[in-house]
């Protein structure tokens, strides 16, 4: 031992004692999901304060050569078998006095490791060093950073107090003490807040099942109505941690003046102990903890499946989308390869950034290693447990806001916006980027009456389908359930779920309708020079290694309310769309001319958008003539608030009047950059759930028209994330032969399934063809498949067939 001192006291200098804004971790292994709990324990680097498994610390050492680490290991208490159990006195699960929680209870123990030799000694022990004591201390004190960045997703939408900056604070000499506090009305000396106007400490609000407080604070304010309280134990010297709830708007606000507010009564937070959990903390808990079990029966009879690629992924909350799309991703070879058979943990690790938490590359590592390896998947006489993928998670969402929340998302948008971060962190070298793989060139065609075509490609990474409903093989057993429900409906009475009939459409008639001629109203022929109504087909370019088709399940109603279509699809195990490849300008066709150098723009929303921009409404422009204006003026008036009406034009011509172009020819460049937007029109969007800039985009393609962008942002739901490729033919032909291509005939891989009315809420599953049997994955279970519901799915993911 006294050797092992002597080792510490010369690495004194690596061992730095933490700062409240330091992230630290100390639940998981940043490379790994190894916890204190694991064979190993957790080793803590103690100048870095990232945490290692018992394989993997080593890395850490011979790449930074910080040698001091804290161990922590949790040991699973034995409990006597014919110990009594307590009888609950509360209604209440996981405290004193109510039920037990179910989950084993822990013991926690510490030592203080030097590398490379593992030289070891106890903690806590009054001989340490005393800086290695404090370090010691404040690590285990502190928030763990997986923890801090999860409540603080919990609570992102948390605004500044309307009420803080002119909050009154009454000079009664209150002076609040660092610590034995009580309630001011009752014996209560736990949840308790101090209102920030008068200084009283009155216990908190009354829980449903008994615990909590006694609600003296809310009616304090209810008789005084003074708005701002704090929860004592929940200030620290990291005063954006501190619970501040405003009564008066209902909710957990940010107190800017939380420092000035707090000197008022005497208090130095500097000093202070977090010793209680914040509302967002144990909101997160109470969700987090929610056992998906109890809703789901059907799950008892799951039989659970473990080893390699048979690990669940914890729900963090409202997480499952990130889940079902996970655990389908990584059954595709692309990803398999990339991030697992081909990366290995150490390579990851020795090419990430001085904190691997924060690498995309790293954390695909790991959630590949964790998933696959069969590590995390042992069987036990315990329930499965899965792997929480909190770092994953934390990277991946850094770039997009809403992902970062813990409200649920629509499993389509997080698959693209995950293709496009695998493609965006793998752009130095294609050849490794698995996104590629799912990546396929579309081409539009475009025919005008006057024989002549143009031609549009772009990319992407999802199929998306209509639903012909017409196209339904069981019409007969529809209709009569109509009947049947009609004169149960003038019954009074209910039909039994058992008895419900939906539509059954063929896979084949989707994909038949997404290459159907469309009739294009009212586009504007270069070749006629008039409005006419041409004919559009789409077809693929090329064909990915791996096929996801997206199944349009939500529309809109009458009424602009989203509908989900209570619809089966009948989906083969292998589908063949060979018939669907579009080769380009065919033999004897001839081009459209292009209208002053402009690249025509080939969609029917497109299409729509660029005759409205061309022509003026004469109606508009006499009525702005008979008022003295230019014509030139009056038609740009009337074109740049897309025909809204007169008043429209007026106030547009009022305020451009002294622009130096005003009497210039109209251009396209100029109509584009100018086109009117009504801004109660995109509110109106942005009230359906739509994105403030997709319902922009949507309302410039269609002239302003929010029936049509409805419609139109539901028939291009990759209109955010689809990239346009190089429109001039050799262009086009370049960016194809950069991505994978072969036969049209693919087998069904595994499908992504979502129960609920909505995308963003209710809950996905995913189901996946492994090892020659369907296998469900939910959340951490996963479990074989007896009858794998293959006309339920919303993602279909297809895997290209040998030649």
């Amino acid at each position: 031992m006294v050797e092992a001192m002597d080792i510490l006291r010369a690495n004194l200098s690596r061992v730095r004692i933490p700062e409240p804004t330091n992230r630290i971790f100390k639940h998981e292994c940043c490379v790994s999901f190894d916890t204190p709990k694991s064979e190993g324990g957790l080793y803590v680097d103690m100048s870095s304060f990232l945490a290692f498994g018992k394989d993997f610390v080593q890395w850490n050492y011979e790449k930074t050569r910080n040698p001091v680490y804290l161990h922590i290991k949790q040991t699973k208490k034995v409990v006597a078998e014919d110990r009594p159990s307590k009888k609950p006195t509360i209604l209440a699960i996981g405290v004193e006095g109510g039920f037990g929680s179910g989950e084993p209870d822990y013991e926690e123990s510490y030592s203080i490791v030097i590398l490379p030799d593992y030289a070891s000694l106890p903690f806590p022990s009054v001989e340490l060093p005393e800086k290695v004591r404090l370090a010691v201390d404040a690590i285990l004190l502190a928030e763990d950073a997986e923890r801090k960045e999860q409540v603080a997703a919990w609570v992102a939408e948390k605004q500044v107090s309307a009420y803080a900056l002119g909050l009154p604070q009454i000079d009664n000499g209150i002076v609040v003490p660092p610590s034995g506090w009580k309630c001011a009305k009752c014996d209560k000396t736990d949840n308790l807040w101090l209102n920030l106007t008068d200084g009283t400490i009155l216990c908190g609000r009354k829980n449903w099942d008994g615990t909590g407080g006694n609600n003296h604070a809310v009616e304090h304010y209810n008789e005084t109505k003074y708005p701002l309280a704090v929860k004592l134990g929940t200030i620290t010297a990291d005063l954006e941690a501190a619970d501040v709830f405003s009564y008066a708007e209902d909710e957990s606000v940010i107190d800017p003046l939380l420092s000035q507010h707090l000197a008022h009564f005497g208090i130095d937070f500097s000093s202070l102990q977090k010793t209680e959990m914040t509302t967002a903390e144990r909101e997160l808990d109470q969700n987090t903890n929610f056992d998906w079990n109890r809703i789901q029966e059907s799950a008892e009879a799951l039989q659970p499946i473990f080893g390699p690629g048979y690990t669940g992924l914890v729900n963090l909350g409202n997480s499952c989308y990130l889940a079902a799309t996970m655990q389908v991703a990584y059954t595709a070879h692309a990803f398999m390869s990339r991030y697992y058979a081909n990366q290995s943990l150490k390579s990851a690790f020795d090419a990430a950034p001085a904190d691997p938490t924060v690498d995309l590359n790293m954390q695909l590592a790991k959630l590949g290693h964790g998933l696959l390896s069969g590590r995390y998947s042992i069987p036990s006489s315990e329930k499965q447990e899965g792997i929480p993928p909190r770092m994953f998670k934390t990277v991946i969402a850094a770039s997009h806001p809403e992902f970062s929340t813990t409200r649920q998302q629509d499993a389509l948008e997080f698959f693209l916006h995950l293709l496009e971060q695998v493609e965006r962190v793998n752009a130095g070298n294609p050849k490794l980027d698995p996104s590629r793989n799912f990546k396929f060139g579309i081409e539009d065609r475009i025919q005008c009456p006057s024989g002549k075509v143009t031609y549009n490609r772009r990319s992407d990474y999802i199929l998306s389908l209509n639903i012909p409903l017409h196209e339904a093989t069981n019409k007969d057993q529809l209709e009569a359930f109509q009947k049947l429900k009609s004169q149960a409906e003038s019954e009074g009475k209910e039909m039994a779920a058992g008895e419900v009939v939906r539509p059954r459409v063929p896979l084949e008639a989707c994909l038949a309708s997404y290459s159907a001629p469309e009739e294009v109203m009212d586009f504007f022929s270069t070749a006629l020079k008039a409005k006419t109504t041409a004919t559009k087909t789409t077809g693929l370019t090329s064909f990915p290694d791996y096929l996801v088709l997206h199944m349009r399940k939500f529309v809109m109603e009458d009424g602009w309310v989203p509908k989900k279509l209570d619809v089966y699809i009948d989906v083969p195990d292998i589908i063949d769309i060979s018939h669907m490849r579009s080769n380009g300008l065919r033999p004897g066709e001839e081009l459209l001319p292009e209208s002053g150098g402009d690249i025509l723009v080939l969609s029917s929303g497109d299409a729509e958008a660029e005759s409205t921009r061309l022509v003026a409404d004469e109606l508009i422009v006499s009525q702005l003539l008979s008022m003295g204006f230019g014509r030139l003026p009056c038609e740009k008036a009337s074109i740049f608030t897309n025909n809204a009406g007169v008043e429209e034009a007026m106030n547009w011509l009022l305020t451009h009047m002294d622009d130096s172009d005003i009497n210039d020819p109209i251009s396209h460049t100029s109509q584009n950059a100018a086109v009117y937007v009504d801004p109660s029109s995109v509110e109106v969007l942005i009230s359906f759930g739509f994105q403030e800039e997709l319902a922009r985009k949507a309302l410039t393609a269609m002239g302003g028209d929010i029936e049509k962008a409805t419609d139109w942002i539901f028939n291009n739901p990759d209109a955010s994330s689809t990239s346009d490729m190089d429109t001039s033919s050799s262009g086009a032909a370049a960016a194809d032969a950069e991505l994978p291509d072969g036969s049209g005939r693919y087998r069904l891989l595994g499908f992504v399934s979502h129960m609920g009315t909505s995308t963003h809420c209710g809950h996905y599953v995913a189901h996946i063809y492994k090892d020659g049997k369907w296998v469900l994955y939910n959340d951490e279970k996963v479990g074989a498949s007896v009858n794998p519901p293959k006309d339920m799915g919303y993602l279909y993911f297809f895997e290209r067939l040998a030649d």
